[in-house]
């Protein structure tokens, strides 16, 4: 039976897998020492690189690596490829990046009633944190938000941060209800060129 090089094996689990996983679940799955793990999965990275015309890349999202498909290629493909995530959620996900942490009464606020099935949804597909916070929930954006919507950061204000910037960049803001009012708190909380 032909031993394959550890390269070859983290490959073959991140890409099978479809999910990200740590060096340390890495280690473990395959029965080999973290250090080594390390090392390989930093070669597997330069080889992914160096690979001419090849539609994957090889991510890392707070400390998880993955398998996903380059974004110059990504919009090039059919809808039924792409990771799917109702659009009625979209624009509970994006306020809930915009704003958090976010009071879910603040949602209700914004959204309705049907809020309260959005959150529930995005919080059983691992997108968003809901923790008690006194009469209310605070709703947070999670890790696996960070890797489905392409944003590099897992850390809270780093995601909040780059949400807002890509919100400015697509007009998002341009046909949401109160808009007015969530643009005023975008311009108190992001400093301005002079």
């Amino acid at each position: 039976m032909k031993e394959w090089p550890l390269e070859v094996l983290i490959e073959a689990v991140l890409f099978t897998s479809g999910r990200s996983m740590k060096i340390e679940e890495l280690a473990e799955e395959l029965g080999y020492p973290v250090d080594e793990v390390t090392l390989s999965v930093s070669q597997l990275q330069q080889t992914v690189k160096r690979r001419r015309n090849s539609a994957l890349q090889l991510v890392e999202v707070g400390g998880r690596f993955a398998f996903e498909v380059k974004p110059s290629i990504a919009n090039h493909l059919p809808s039924t490829t792409k990771a799917e995530i109702p659009p009625k959620l979209l624009k509970a996900a994006a306020l809930i990046a915009y704003h958090q942490p976010m009071p879910q009464s603040r949602l209700v606020e914004l959204l309705g009633q049907k809020a309260y099935d959005h959150i529930r949804e995005l919080a059983q597909s691992g997108l968003i944190n809901r923790r008690k916070a006194g009469n209310t929930r605070r709703l947070t954006t999670t890790s696996r938000f960070s890797e489905v919507f392409g944003c590099p950061y897992t850390d809270r204000q780093k995601v909040k941060k780059w949400f807002r910037e890509k919100v400015l960049e697509t007009g998002m803001l341009d046909n949401i209800e109160n808009a007015s009012a969530l643009e005023e708190e975008l311009d108190d909380t992001i400093p301005h060129e002079d």
